[in-house]
């Protein structure tokens, strides 16, 4: 079989290189790397801005070997129908045919945007950790802490948000639209401990903080896996411009990353950042009301690349679950550990872990992070490379990790730590960034707070 690239070293500028190998003749072509580096010198002697220069992202270099391989058809059909039946592997393989037999070149160039088009649908391996099946397939690895036995019936996070003067969920979308939240004074501020918490202890473990952009161009969303386009996607795009909301960090990290090329002896690297999440999904679930699913919330994020070894991504993945387990024990959650099933895992990720707390009031598990293993999936979309030991340049593996999304932990501890007089008792470890205040009580009488049915008689009047 024709292999689709190789790479060499661009002896013009000692950038990366792709000559494209086809029987016995070499078509050499100067890549992305290299159009990169005279574009830059041209724009330099022009006196043009780098900021003012378009995103461009080098051609997606897959696993054609892989992909196009007839002998794998049967496996990779296998993968697509144990996750959600999304992909067209045989038509891929029949449009890598014609390819090969084609003499024209204006339908090469067609056919090689079918190719990638076609490929960017197919999802990655799934491993054999991995149930198959849907959510209810999931498998049970870990329970820690223990379930809250209260004296009283427990409220909701939002019946002890407003009760405390705290949370507004109601009316909202009188000026933010729905599935939208207010926190309020002391509620306001235990976000931010959460989020000092969380970043001090992400610090301590050798990560790098990086403050990250909301608004991201879609070749980089669409890298990481997640569509911009059709019914189902979830992501926020921007009136008459090619540019979407983040609907999470590990979207502008791994963007942080792109077209990179990075030694052996600088993996892995880690790196984290609070950012704000855009997301489009609603849900009609009674349980998921209030402020589990809505559509703008922070969020703590982990990153990380390693070298392309599956041992390695593995580690790293269980080191974002080891540190997600020491911030949840430290809350004091009570939390379980879910191996997902196939069905679940999304189209990037090769392996997830998910982690659900005990909500009290409505008595159900809700998810408070998750962890994937994306192998080389993102890496080979966004050009994110390193060079080994020998100089070979290899695509790296990506791993991603939720340390903290701010509403659900905030509803787990209004929740759980709710008194029987209406208080909310602080968690000691977030204490200290909130000046050694140990509980959450009803807001202060003399800070005028309008309540949300008196402030829609006043809208409506």
């Amino acid at each position: 079989m024709a292999s689709f690239g190789l790479r060499v070293i661009c002896q013009q500028c000692r950038c990366r290189q792709l000559n494209r190998i086809k029987g016995s003749r070499h078509l050499s072509s100067i890549t992305y790397s290299h159009r990169l580096v005279q574009k830059k010198k041209q724009n330099q002697s022009q006196g043009v801005s780098p900021w003012n220069s378009p995103l461009v992202i080098n051609t997606p270099e897959l696993n054609w070997s892989y992909l196009c391989d007839t002998n794998n058809l049967e496996q990779i059909k296998d993968n697509i129908e144990k996750r959600k039946g999304i992909g067209d592997i045989e038509k891929l393989q029949d449009t890598w045919k014609q390819l090969q037999d084609e003499t024209s070149d204006s339908r090469k160039q067609e056919l090689t945007n079918d190719l990638n088009k076609l490929a960017a649908d197919i999802p990655n391996t799934s491993s054999h950790f991995s149930p198959v099946g849907d959510e209810s397939e999931a498998k049970l690895l870990e329970t820690h802490g223990e379930k809250k036995v209260f004296p009283f019936k427990p409220k909701s996070c939002v019946q002890v948000g407003s009760n405390l003067g705290l949370l507004r969920t109601e009316y909202v979308s009188l000026t933010t639209g729905t599935s939208t939240y207010y926190f309020v004074g002391d509620l306001a501020q235990l976000e931010q401990a959460l989020v000092q918490y969380t970043l001090q202890h992400l610090i301590s473990k050798g990560f790098n903080v990086v403050t990250v952009p909301d608004i991201v161009h879609p070749a980089v969303i669409e890298g990481c896996g997640f569509k911009t386009t059709g019914e189902k996607t979830q992501v926020y795009k921007l009136n008459d411009q090619d540019l979407c909301l983040a609907g999470t960090g590990e979207m502008p990290l791994a963007g942080y990353f792109i077209n990179e090329t990075m030694n052996y002896n600088e993996l892995p690297k880690k790196i984290c950042t609070v950012s704000r999440c855009f997301r489009a999904e609603t849900s009609n679930v009674e349980i998921e009301r209030g402020i589990y699913r809505v559509h703008q919330f922070t969020k703590v994020e982990m990153f990380g690349v390693t070298s392309a070894s599956p041992e390695e991504s593995k580690k790293l993945m269980e080191e974002f679950m080891s540190i997600q387990k020491e911030l949840f024990t430290g809350l004091g959650l009570h939390f379980r550990v879910l191996e997902m099933p196939t069905q679940e895992l999304g189209a990037p990720a090769h392996r997830k872990i998910d982690m659900e707390a005990w909500m009290p009031c409505k008595e159900f598990w809700g998810e408070i992070s998750s962890t994937s293993d994306c192998t080389d999936f993102q890496s080979r979309r966004l050009s994110i490379m390193y060079t080994d030991e020998r100089d070979k340049i290899l695509h790296t593996y990506s791993v991603n990790g939720t340390a903290c999304a701010v509403p659900r932990l905030i509803m787990n501890i209004l929740e759980t730590n709710q008194t029987a007089e209406g208080d909310v008792l602080i968690p000691t470890v977030l204490q200290p960034y909130m000046d050694g205040k140990e509980k959450l009580t009803k807001i202060d009488k003399r800070i005028k707070y309008v309540p949300a049915n008196k402030l829609h008689r006043m809208i409506q009047k």
